[in-house]
Formats: C-alpha cells, structure tokens, sequence
C-alpha cells in the first residue's frame, strides 16, 4: 500500500513538473496570443485594462473556465475592467444571449450566472430556448413578468446586436476567449496549440490566464507610455 502511495505521489508531482514546464513563461504573438490587426475601442476608465470573455452558455469549456476565471479577475482587482460578450454563432443562440443580458439589468449575474452554467452542464437542462429559460429563471425565485419585460426589451436586444458587432471585430471563431486592451487575445484553446499534446483542462485554463497576466501588464505599460 505504502509503495502504490509512494507511486501515485510521484505521478502527480510529475504532472504538476510537466504542466509548470509546459505553462508559457515569456508568452509569444502568433503562439501563445494573437494581436488583432485593427485594434477594436475600448470602454475601460483611464487607468484600467478592459478584459473581455467572449462566452456560450452551453459550451463546456467556457462553464469550466468560470471558476478560475472568476478568481482571476478578482486578483487583478482595479487594474481591470471585466465584462464578458455572449457570443451568436447562429441564431438559436440568442435566447441565452438575451438570458445574459436581461441577468446583468436586474443585478442578478453574481448569483445566477454561475447557477445557468450548472443548471446546463450539471444538470442537463437545455435553457436554449425563450420558454425553457423563463421557466428555469422563475425557479429560481426571480418574478417572471420582471424578468420578462427587461428579456424582450429594447435595451436587451440592442446589447445582443452590440454583441454580435463585437464578435465581428475580435473575429471570435471559438469561445472561451479573453481579449485584452482591444488589441489581443488568448484562449486556453491558443495556449494549448504552443504548449502541444494533450494537456489537461486545468493546465490550459492556467496557462491562458497566465498570458492573460502577461497581456494585461503588456497593455497597462503601453498605455502609461503615451500618457
């Protein structure tokens, strides 16, 4: 028993040495990040570094990245300025844009965006519809002509179609993706291409919030230097 113990420490210090050796330590433009050729605007107040995650409820890779996203962007603290951009691949997407934006009106992102990403992958419900949603927000205590009146507003859709120009202008091909500073972006889809074979979904997830650290250190240098 002792020596199936001695074994399997080994084995996980070994993949704790492989991912660290594998985390890029000086990330690169074209393998560890991607610089937009047009940089897009920015939103960020003066002296903040506007981060972006281009995100798809019902993508499992973007439900397993919130946690650890969520924790970073909580480290970075004021030297960020976080919003995230539900993507729209096709139209069938953009009920759960909606759900995302009608959840940021009301003031309840902090409690049931987290609640949406479980209720999809945890819970295999498919909240991919106007119903399926407004029935599953309603569970949850939320009062449904509220909800329904900021879901089918003016103010919600103009942010969906906000949303789409923005995924136009980063080029968004796949989610989840972080852009930083409307000049560039990383993914633990990116890292993962640079740091090659088949790491483990932690391993990419740290490696792109790496680069993320990097990026947004990057940005918050460049622009002090115009100042």
């Amino acid at each position: 028993m002792k020596f199936i113990k001695h074994m399997l420490a080994a084995a996980s210090l070994a993949a704790l040495a492989a991912t660290a050796q594998a985390t890029p330590q000086a990330p690169v433009s074209g393998t560890d990040y991607k610089t937009l050729d047009k940089a897009q605007s920015t939103d960020a107040p003066a002296g903040k570094v506007e981060v972006t995650e281009f995100f798809w409820y019902s993508c499992p890779h973007c439900a397993a990245l919130d946690p650890a996203l969520e924790a970073w962007v909580k480290k970075q603290g004021n030297a960020i300025a976080f919003k995230r951009v539900p993507v729209m691949f096709r139209p069938s997407f953009v009920p759960q844009q909606k759900l995302y934006y009608t959840l940021e009106a009301m003031g309840r992102l902090h409690d049931l965006h987290p609640k949406v990403f479980n209720a999809i992958h945890g819970e295999r419900k498919a909240l991919d519809s106007d119903a399926a949603i407004t029935d599953y927000i309603v569970a949850q205590g939320v009062d449904k002509a509220k909800f329904l009146e900021v879901y089918n507003s003016f103010g919600v859709q103009t942010k969906a179609k906000r949303a789409a120009q923005l995924q136009e202008g980063y080029k968004i091909d796949g989610v989840p993706t972080l852009a930083i500073d409307g000049r560039y972006m990383t993914s633990p889809s990116i890292v993962g291409a640079g740091m090659g074979g088949n790491q483990p979904e932690p391993a990419l997830h740290a490696a792109a919030l790496q680069v993320a650290s990097f990026l947004v250190d990057k940005a918050a240098k460049e622009q002090a230097a115009k100042k």
